[in-house]
């Protein structure tokens, strides 16, 4: 699966999703691009989005994009914070539908 890490997210935590062909906002040079251009040109690339932003599911209307995206939310976004919940991140890109929005909590 291609998976996109928003800005939010360390490129360390790429390595603990193997399997996945992960690329982040910043290597795209993404970053600056608002919620909505960010999904949709994601979409064109990527099959998964993953990130913390808690207000994207209420700023953003999710209807109509086929991107998987599973928000994070834990206390910090520090490598030893988000570790323990890549397996479950895993687990979750591999059952999440397109156009579905998934919460990992801590």
């Amino acid at each position: 699966m291609r998976v996109l890490l928003d800005s939010n997210l360390s490129r360390a935590f790429a390595t603990l999703l193997p399997g996945h062909r992960t690329d982040t906002t910043h290597q795209r040079r993404w970053s600056d691009l608002d919620d909505g251009a960010l999904l949709t040109a994601a979409e064109v690339e990527y099959d998964a989005f993953v990130t913390m932003d808690q207000s994207l599911r209420f700023q953003e209307n999710l209807r109509g994009h086929r991107l998987r995206i599973v928000l994070i939310r834990a206390p910090r976004n520090s490598l030893p914070v988000l570790a323990p919940l890549a397996p479950t991140v895993l687990a979750t890109l591999a059952e999440i539908a397109p156009g579905e929005l998934r919460i990992v909590r801590v």
